[in-house]
Parts: C-alpha cells; sequence; structure tokens
C-alpha cells in the first residue's frame, strides 16, 4: 500500500519523510509511527507497509523497496522513516536504492533523536547520550567481526573499521554510568528528606499521551499561581499538556493538594510499545522515581480499544512489579471521550489487570476528587498520637512542627498544657515523641 501527500507546505520542506513498515502478518498500522515523526519535527509526506516475511537484505522485498523509491521521487521527501528494527546493513542496502542525500531511520534512530531534542537536563542528556551508545555498540562489534573476518579495512561502503572505536564506546558507556550513578544518588538523598519533611512520594507512570501530564495539572496545589513565580526550591515546574509523545523526558515533581496528607506528584517519562530492553535500561534512573515511589498512579487512556488497553496494561505491570514495591493504582483516563455505558463494559473487561481502576477525565476534572481520595487511601496508613506539652516557646515550635509534617485533629490549652492529636507517618511520630521528651515546663513569671 502506498499513498501521498499533496499541498505541503514549502517551509517544511526539509523534514519530508515517508513512513514504512513491514509486519509478519495482518495489516501494519502507522499511526504511532506518523506520531513519533510528527513529535521529531517531520512531515509526513507518505506511506508504505508490507505484509511479508523478512528479507535477509532489504527488509522489505525487493519489488517494495522499488516501490518505496518511487514514493519517495514522488513526494519529495528527504527522509524515509521505518517502524522496524532494521539492521546496518539492511540499511546501506535500502538507502543505495533510494535518490542520493534521503535518509534511512529506523523506529530506535527515531526515538532517540526524539529523547535528544526534550532532553533539557544534565540527566536527561546523559541517559540519551547513553541509549545512543548502547545502540551504536552492537553495530560497532557487528563492523568489528566482519571486518576481521573479511580481513579488510572497510566492507560493504559502511566505511573503514577502527578497532579503538569499539573500546571507546565501552569506556563512554562505563564513564556516562558512573555520573548517573552519582546523580541517583543525591536523587535518593532528596527522596528520604522529602519523606523526613512529611511528604508522601507519588509516581505518575503509563504510556506517551496517557494524559498524564494533564492530570498532574489537575492534581497539582497553587495551579493558578504564576509557574515562573518563586516557589519552594524543592519542586518544580508542571508539566507540560500538550497532545504530543514524549513531552516528558526527564521528571517533573509539584505539590499535589490533598484532604490530609502532604503529597508530591511526579510526572515521568511515557512508557512506548516495543521499546527494545538497552533503551528501557537507559532511562533506569528516571524510571527510579517510579520504583521508589510510595504510591504509583498507572495512567491508561480508557478511549482506547480493550484489546490495545490491555496489552499496555500487561507491559506496564511487567516493568512496574520487576522492582516496585509501592501499590498500584490503575486510573482509567480519558473517560471524558466514551459513549455512556462503554466505561462499564471495558473494566468488566479488564477486571483481571486493572481491578477497581479509578475513572476520570483529567480535562474536564470528573472523577479527580475520587482519585484523590483513592490516593489518601492507598498510602501507608499513619499512626495517630496524642502528646500533652507543657506550655512554652519551645513546646509552640513543636506544635508548628507537628502541623507542617502531619495532620493535627485536635489541639487544646489548658492548666500550661497543650494537648496534640495528630496522625502522621510513623517516622514522623516518632521524631514528635523525641522533641516532645526533650521540652522543659514552662517557667513561672
Amino acid at each position: 500500500m502506498t499513498r501521498s501527500a499533496e499541498g505541503v507546505a514549502t517551509d517544511t520542506a526539509e523534514r519530508r519523510a515517508v513512513v514504512a513498515k513491514r509486519v509478519e502478518s495482518g495489516s501494519a498500522d502507522l499511526t504511532e509511527i506518523t506520531q513519533l515523526a510528527a513529535a521529531a519535527g517531520y512531515d509526513v509526506v507518505g506511506e508504505l507497509t508490507q505484509t511479508r516475511t523478512e528479507d535477509a537484505a532489504f527488509m522489505f522485498g525487493k519489488g517494495k523497496v522499488a516501490e518505496l523509491r518511487d514514493l519517495v521521487r514522488r513526494s519529495d521527501a528527504t527522509a524515509v522513516i521505518i517502524d522496524n528494527d532494521v539492521g546496518p546493513y539492511q540499511t546501506f542496502n535500502i538507502g543505495g536504492e533510494l535518490p542520493e542525500g534521503v535518509e534511512v531511520i529506523d523506529r530506535f534512530t527515531l526515538i532517540l533523536e526524539i529523547f535528544g531534542q526534550r532532553a533539557n537536563t544534565r540527566k536527561a542528556q546523559l541517559q540519551v547520550e547513553l541509549a545512543e551508545l548502547r545502540y551504536e555498540l552492537p553495530r560497532a562489534e557487528a563492523k568489528a567481526s566482519l571486518a576481521k573476518r573479511d580481513e579488510r579495512p572497510g566492507f560493504m561502503g559502511l566505511g573503514e573499521y577502527d578497532e579503538s572505536v569499539e573500546r571507546d564506546i565501552k569506556r563512554q558507556i562505563s564513564e556516562i554510568r558512573d555520573e548517573l550513578e552519582s546523580i541517583a544518588a543525591k536523587e535518593e538523598a532528596r527522596r528520604e528528606q522529602r519523606r523526613d519533611s512529611g511528604f508522601d512520594l507519588v509516581a505518575l507512570a503509563g504510556y506517551t499521551n496517557a494524559g498524564k501530564s494533564t492530570l498532574m495539572r489537575r492534581l497539582a496545589a497553587e495551579i493558578d499561581v504564576d509557574e515562573n513565580a518563586e516557589r519552594h526550591p524543592d519542586l518544580d515546574t508542571t508539566a507540560e499538556s500538550q497532545d504530543m509523545l514524549f513531552t516528558t523526558l526527564g521528571t517533573t515533581t509539584r505539590r499535589a493538594e490533598m484532604e490530609k496528607r502532604d503529597v508530591l506528584l511526579t510526572d515521568t517519562v511515557g512508557f512506548i510499545a516495543d521499546l527494545p530492553h538497552w533503551l528501557v535500561e537507559s532511562f533506569e534512573s528516571t524510571l527510579d522515581s517510579v520504583y521508589r515511589a510510595d504510591l504509583v498512579l498507572l495512567v491508561v487512556d480508557a478511549s482506547e480499544p480493550v484489546a490495545e488497553m490491555r496489552e499496555k496494561l500487561v507491559t506496564s505491570h511487567d516493568t512496574l512489579y520487576e522492582r516496585n514495591e509501592a501499590p498500584i493504582v490503575t486510573v482509567f483516563n480519558k473517560v471524558d471521550r466514551l459513549a455512556p455505558g462503554v466505561l462499564a463494559d471495558k473494566r468488566a473487561a479488564l477486571s483481571g489487570v486493572a481491578p477497581n481502576p479509578v475513572a476520570v477525565s483529567a480535562k474536564t476534572g470528573a472523577g479527580v476528587a475520587e482519585l484523590r481520595d483513592r490516593v489518601e487511601d492507598e498510602l501507608p496508613d499513619w499512626e495517630r498520637e496524642r502528646l500533652v506539652l507543657p506550655l512554652s516557646d519551645d513546646a509552640m515550635s513543636l506544635v508548628s512542627w507537628v502541623h507542617d509534617h502531619g495532620h493535627v485533629e485536635e489541639e487544646t490549652y489548658a492548666d500550661d498544657q497543650v494537648t496534640l492529636d495528630f496522625e502522621a507517618k510513623p517516622s514522623i511520630v516518632a521524631r514528635a515523641r523525641s522533641k516532645a521528651s526533650g521540652l522543659a515546663p514552662a517557667e513561672s513569671t
């Protein structure tokens, strides 16, 4: 199947792409690769698919590659984006059949390009660089192996082999891992500092475009405050809310608006289908925000077909349960897009992988109040405590501290004493007891 686009604006001529995909059976779906191409800044001007077994030399059949060449010429494309894991020699062979200057990009190269465009922090930049090096390493190793076998400095038009390249890639990978481990240690210390301050840590997880960033804005406190104004230095600006893949590459943390609990909500990079293990591992330190949370909200686009929702839920659970020990609450988002009765059908169909989900519309706010209640119910239990304190300046400082770190149910004053009934995390209760034990009675005047 081929299709070309007409009437494309001239200012996008430098980023015109044909998207292509081969599948073993059934029909190829180009929806996601088209979205990825748009996220990378390409104007998709043509499509090509094929259903057949993989051709070792060209990925597609030789006749389909000729069809691809003609489509590229007609649409004046500057790139061909292939939604498959294309080997280095297949890439070279396909490129040799296309007009000069047309770039051949596979799925993972495109994802890395998007990651590179969105990497605005040192950590994100390191993770992108690590992913790129991991992508390049097997290609360098393959190049080395064939060069040694053929006893030639160059082969198949892929350039001259230099054995130092492979060693250099491995050295760079090791150095980046060391720096990421250092960053991770600092972030873990920050997480513990936040917990010591009485905060519960809740992470948003899920696939790209499930609406995580929009939901975060719904849950975030001080949503109407100018994001350029001063705020607590421990918090970031609220994540963007756009209908675009990979808007969130790093992590964004904001204080959530809850009735009792002090909650910090972290939005992270979204999952995406068919990512290879090496790419997931490259962003492991970003996923630590999910793995080490007190609660995970797994956000799913409820407007998608049941089969697609189930596949994403199963894959997400596999990723999360591998290392995560926190409870997971499934959130069916975008319910405003569902016809009456459809939500109940989807709840029933997915009950095995999504028991008792919370249905919300981050766009309209429907169900968000129920989600707040669910978050507080699912967080680790607090302890109840009653402290009877001598009325003094130090005692009043402790009362203020408890208000900041827990939820005060009752505060009463009588007979030069203050009685404080409150709930808080066990660690906060222990610290409050310790502080109270050192208080001296107020001096009489």
